[in-house]
């Protein structure tokens, strides 16, 4: 691919139209030289969308950023301010809310370059809007991998399985200083680099550059950003689902053997309903992330590898939405699927009618209810409570 260079800035930038297009103008038509030096030229030979899928697509992030906002900064306020929430477990939960509420908090700079229909913003808002969306991709990945990882231990060794806050604090840690570099070099284009793409709207790192070192960086960044995280993901659930098919039928053969219908109380029961519901709301998330980034990761390796005409920008704006779809609903799987969270929105927010009956409530009726030492990613004792289904 022939890269714009300074040996052909002394043209001036008139509208360039295509001549098989009707007369549209192409992508890029309105750009100076010096802005066009920092865009793929795979954009510049596509029309120009019309003024009702910028504005359309405006509004659906305008409705992401306000959905994701408050759902990551509800999780971010109950699990940092409840006492009884700040487990080391949950702090796993903290950092992929984190990851998902910055993923979505540059999207006003999207929303701008939508509504101006084009690369508006300039190339410093690009940086940042790439910078920002690597670490709180790449973040998130690893925090999942380390969600799946904490529920393995857990539930396989549950006596010296549990995390400390200190060992949970020194994981985050490992976490970004995993995902740093790969923000960092592509910043400074000292490998990699980042660039508009699809519409000119937004920017992610270049996957279009024809040059050894571009496509030995983007197979890395395959490897490490996505391959790596999901492969501890599917070993580490995989490995969860194993372990609750054998206890399971080591109960059954155990009751069998006592000559009763189950070896559970009511007590252990409800134990077990809420491990379940928590178990699936952390698989849910994970399965949210494998959807969401997948399509992003072949579309770059396409880009670099295979036949990159197949990627014309609106198909390449399609991973885009599902990455942010699933920052919006990354809280609210915890919203509905973790007990004790709910409680404690209930209890600080009552007007949201949320219908949780906390420990106490239960007592009260004779109930069996969330037990108050449950956490997103702990898992009770293996002789009564499995942590999925």
């Amino acid at each position: 691919m022939i890269l714009l260079n300074s040996t052909i800035l002394d043209f001036q930038p008139l509208p360039r139209v295509m001549e098989n297009s009707g007369g549209r103008r192409t992508l890029g038509w309105n750009l100076s030289p010096e802005e066009l030096l920092y865009i793929p030229e795979h954009w510049l030979v596509y029309p120009e969308p019309e003024a009702s899928i910028h504005y359309l697509l405006a509004i659906v992030y305008i409705g992401f950023f306000f959905v994701a906002l408050i759902g990551n900064g509800l999780v971010l306020w109950i699990f940092s301010a409840a006492r009884s929430l700040r487990t080391p477990s949950n702090m796993f939960v903290v950092n992929l809310a984190f990851c998902d509420f910055i993923m979505m908090a540059k999207a006003p700079i999207f929303i701008y370059n939508s509504f101006n229909r084009g690369f508006a913003a300039g190339h410093v808002f690009c940086q940042i809007f790439a910078f920002v969306g690597s670490l709180s991709g790449i973040g998130a990945g690893m925090t999942n991998a380390c969600i799946a990882y904490d529920r393995y231990t857990t539930i396989s060794n549950p006596l010296e399985g549990k995390l400390t806050k200190i060992k949970a604090l020194v994981i985050i840690s490992c976490i970004w200083a995993y995902t740093l570099p790969w923000a960092i070099l592509p910043l400074l284009e000292v490998w990699g680099r980042f660039v508009p793409e699809g519409y000119l709207t937004a920017c992610s790192f270049d996957y279009f550059m024809d040059s050894f070192d571009n496509r030995m960086f983007v197979g890395v960044i395959f490897t490490f950003s996505y391959v790596i995280p999901m492969t501890l993901i599917i070993y580490f659930y995989s490995q969860i689902v194993g372990h609750v098919v054998s206890h399971e039928k080591a109960l059954k053969e155990q009751a069998k053997k006592m000559n009763v219908e189950s070896l559970r109380s009511n007590v252990s029961q409800g134990a077990q309903s809420a491990e379940i519901r928590i178990a699936k709301a952390a698989i849910t998330i994970c399965f949210l992330y494998v959807a969401s980034w997948t399509p992003y990761a072949v579309i770059s390796m396409i880009g670099s590898f295979g036949d990159a005409s197949v990627l014309t920008p609106g198909v390449t704006m399609i991973p885009a939405l599902a990455c942010k779809l699933v920052a919006c609903i990354d809280p609210w799987v915890y919203a509905i699927s973790h007990p004790r969270y709910r409680v404690e929105l209930q209890n600080r927010l009552p007007w949201l009618a949320i219908k949780e009956e906390s420990e106490t409530q239960s007592t009260a009726t004779g109930q069996t209810t969330v037990p108050q030492n449950t956490a997103p990613t702990e898992a009770a004792p293996p002789a009564s409570t499995p942590a999925t289904s």
